[in-house]
């Protein structure tokens, strides 16, 4: 009889009266790796928070190694070898890695610290698994791949054997992305048993040998990895009907220059070099994708293009125009949209209704203002033509912003910023936390806008999405711009830019 690792029976867990996991099985056999798939709110992250402990079931029960238990807390997990690497990293940045991995644990020498020890013992697992980190070390030094593999490796010395990993490759460059998988293929082959999530579904076909598919809480089905299942099967079982994944060609030439920015220099929010001496040109009717790692300057560089952040050097022109350091109305009435990367902080009012969230760029102009007075009339209009035309799932347009799903609220502005006809759209993470069925949909109207002849910039963390939708694509390492490799560039090639191997000759054609 074949050993499950974890098997989890009838698990139904309820927010606010609404089955977040409504009665899901889920077993992971021993010594494999298991991809959950599944879009967003489908419940893939609430069934692992009760695996570790975070949350407790109303209903169902969870059995570890055949025996059945109550996991009551993370302790309780971690007791029971379960350990859980999160999308975001819990560890302070000032601190060693031996440091890190220390702290909450008692010393075996009572009040003196066996940091030697520790360190020795991190050194040899480091080695194990082809890690290569350093256990002196400080957080801070690391990059973001060494910092995921110092919270994996934090995991497996707590004495984890079962391992849930939430989106792990969300930050990894293609190359680190291959050092990981090879090092999860290490852990496998002594045993380990290891949980995928992730919306990435190349990674599933590469990497897992099972994977299981929820739906709005339900499980949907597994299958084992052997060949036959292809990518098209996973996404109808994630979302219930066919996916694009390769959108049509653009018929039509990109124009001339429309948008360009030249020598670039800007501060973060610490005051430090966040952008140096970025040039890049865009043209008329044409998709150019930022890629990069996150924290290398894309957010500070989007701000600078919309009038968000002040540019200490550097020109920016629209049409021929100068129109740097121009205040963000003055960007706006040139048509300048902006799709900023946080939909919450940024993107929307979340406590104003959908009507007033539409039309917050544009309420100072006719037909939404007449005489000073707002007309309700055009502005209704207004929502139920892009309730329409953007497929948003609300009732009337009068309920607040954060009570749409992420997918909706991403819809939002889209009308918002797409609504006629932008000069420049600047799309920041545009299907970020998107389901593979939203996030479809978002590219196709990034797309529309490029063929109606506007000049449109994507930054994405993912390459697949930059891939698909891009006429070219720069790559962006320590705020400086490493070179621009055209349409179909191999995925390594875009790797070792964003890993800061400078282009010795740009391709802007």
């Amino acid at each position: 009889m074949e050993t499950l690792a974890v098997s989890m029976r009838n698990i139904t867990k309820i927010f606010n009266g609404v089955k977040a996991n409504d009665s899901v099985d889920f077993d992971l056999r021993k010594g494999s790796i298991h991809g959950l798939l599944g879009e967003n709110g489908a419940g893939k992250t609430t069934l692992m928070n009760i695996l570790y402990g975070l949350y407790q079931q109303e209903e169902g029960t969870i059995s570890i190694n055949g025996r059945e238990e109550d996991i009551s807390s993370p302790v309780k997990a971690i007791h029971l070898g379960i350990g859980m690497v999160h999308q975001h990293f819990m560890l302070a940045r000032p601190l060693t890695v031996t440091e890190n991995v220390m702290l909450g644990r008692k010393s075996r020498h009572g009040i003196l610290l066996d940091t030697k020890e520790t360190a020795a013992e991190l050194a040899e697992l480091s080695d194990r698994y082809k890690m290569g980190i350093d256990p002196s070390a400080k957080i801070w030094q690391l990059s973001v791949g060494e910092q995921q593999r110092v919270e994996i490796l934090t995991a497996i010395y707590m004495g984890a054997e079962i391992l849930i990993l939430d989106e792990p490759t969300a930050v990894l460059t293609p190359q680190e992305t291959e050092v990981f998988f090879e090092t999860l293929r290490q852990m496998r082959d002594d045993g380990k048993s290891i949980i995928l999530i992730t919306h990435k579904l190349e990674e599933i076909l590469e990497i897992v040998d099972e994977v299981t598919v929820l739906r709005d809480g339900k499980m949907v089905g597994s299958r084992r990895m052997d060949g036959s299942v292809t990518r098209d099967e996973l996404t109808r079982m994630m979302v219930g009907r066919d996916v694009l994944f390769q959108f049509p060609p653009v018929e039509k030439a990109p124009g001339g220059v429309k948008f360009a920015f030249r020598g670039l220099c800007a501060k973060n929010d610490k005051g430090l070099p966040a952008l140096k001496d970025v040039t890049l040109e865009i043209r008329e009717g044409e998709v150019v994708g930022l890629a990069g790692v996150d924290g290398n300057g894309q957010k500070e560089l989007c701000e600078v293009l919309t009038g968000l952040r002040k540019a200490d050097s550097g020109s920016i022109t629209l049409n021929g125009e100068d129109v740097t350091n121009l205040p963000p109305w003055a960007y706006i009435d040139r048509k300048v949209s902006h799709i900023p990367e946080d939909r919450h902080t940024t993107g929307l009012a979340l406590d104003w209704n959908l009507k007033r969230n539409l039309v917050l760029k544009s309420f100072r102009r006719p037909p939404y203002v007449k005489h000073g007075m707002m007309q309700v009339k055009a502005i209704d209009a207004f929502w139920k033509r892009a309730q329409q035309e953007y497929q948003i799932k609300a009732i009337d347009g009068d309920e607040p912003a954060r009570a749409l799903s992420g997918g909706n609220q991403q819809k939002v502005i889209l009308a918002r910023e797409i609504d006629g006809n932008p000069a420049v759209l600047i799309a920041n993470q545009p299907t970020r936390g998107l389901d593979v069925g939203a996030a479809e949909y978002v590219r196709s109207k990034l797309l529309d806008a490029r063929n109606q002849g506007a000049a449109v910039l994507v930054v994405s963390a993912d390459l697949e999405e930059l891939l698909q939708i891009s006429d070219r694509i720069a790559v962006i390492y320590d705020g400086e711009i490493m070179g621009v490799l055209p349409r179909g560039a191999d995925t390594y090639a875009l790797g070792a830019l964003m890993m800061g191997k400078r282009q010795e000759v740009s391709v802007h054609e």
